[in-house]
């Protein structure tokens, strides 16, 4: 029934006469589904919803996610946190700038896909190449980060005591509703440059190019389950991101106070460490910093004795 019911809308819109009277071939709406696990599954509920302009043309057929999607997804990025957090960053750093360079490969289609959603040309193409930007300059800072935020702390015992920054873990986040491309990139960017995985609800209105992106993931580098990509209505899944047992830390890209106010209530439950950021201008210099990827990274503090010139231990 749900497909019969795509075709007939898509062949009310997409239906054109050619010159000779007779009709063209429909066009083929693509269905972009989620990304989770560096798989691309159907949602497990079934439904989904038409992805429209501002001028009401039908864009796509998207996935409408539901708790059991983001479940699994965490689930996928927990399994892959192991292994992405202990790779050298130097390594984490090449495999961002693959990244970028398999976006550049289709910047073309990103560009087209962003006038789609009501972006001029102009304004696609840039929000495009900084978004490749973007990824390179988070690229170049993994295995930096550490050196400019660790510290060698003056004890009154005679230990040698260090802080080293570490990822936090699993990170939920909710992308910014008004950018389909550079929002998301600048949200999921810092946060698995410092090793973290993580669970991503794209923008609801305009999810045409988040999951492209997970296309573009998924012909680079990036182990499955590193990024995992929702799309869904973030009213219905926001609770589920906040109070879910296995998420250690929650980004939120905008402002709505009710939202805001929940998701801090929920996250208490298991401590999760809350990001805003409401009323970030992605395009800005601002947009971009090494402590965007402090924000989801945890202080571990060590404390080694310091042995004497004979060998005794010291400081007792």
């Amino acid at each position: 029934m749900a497909t019969k019911t795509i075709i007939k809308k898509s062949a009310l819109k997409t239906e054109k006469q050619s010159s000779n009277g007779t009709a063209k071939r429909l066009e083929i709406l693509k269905t972009y589904k989620i990304y989770v696990g560096g798989k691309f599954p159907r949602t497990e509920s079934g439904r989904f919803y038409e992805a429209v302009n501002k001028n009401g043309d039908v864009l796509a057929n998207v996935c409408l996610g539901s708790r059991k999607d983001f479940r699994d997804a965490v689930v996928a990025a927990r399994t892959a946190f192991g292994d992405w957090s202990t790779r050298a960053a130097f390594n984490r750093g090449q495999i961002l700038y693959r990244i970028a360079e398999m976006l550049e490969g289709r910047k073309s289609q990103f560009v087209e896909e962003l006038m789609k959603q009501d972006s001029s040309q102009a304004e696609a193409q840039n929000e495009v190449e900084t978004a490749i930007d973007r990824l390179i300059y988070y690229a170049g800072c993994t295995d930096k980060y550490q050196a400019l935020f660790s510290s060698v702390n003056p004890v009154a015992s005679s230990h040698f005591n260090f802080s080293v920054p570490e990822p936090t873990g699993v990170v939920a986040v909710i992308a910014t509703q008004n950018s389909s491309l550079l929002g998301l990139v600048s949200m999921i960017a810092p946060a698995i440059a410092g090793g973290n995985t993580v669970v991503v609800l794209a923008s609801y209105q305009k999810p045409l190019c988040a999951i492209t992106f997970a296309e573009v993931l998924n012909s680079s580098d990036v182990p499955g389950g590193v990024v995992n990509i929702l799309t869904g209505k973030p009213a219905e899944l926001a609770i589920y991101f906040a109070d879910h047992m296995d998420v250690n830390a929650i980004i939120y890209g905008e402002a709505d106070t009710a939202t805001k106010k929940m998701i801090q209530e929920k996250a208490s439950l298991n401590m999760k460490r809350v990001v805003w950021y409401d009323g970030m201008d992605w395009t800005s210099p601002a947009g971009q910093s090494p402590y965007l990827i402090m924000n989801t990274q945890e202080i571990k503090t060590t404390w080694h004795p310091i042995e004497n010139i004979g060998g005794a231990k010291a400081g007792y």
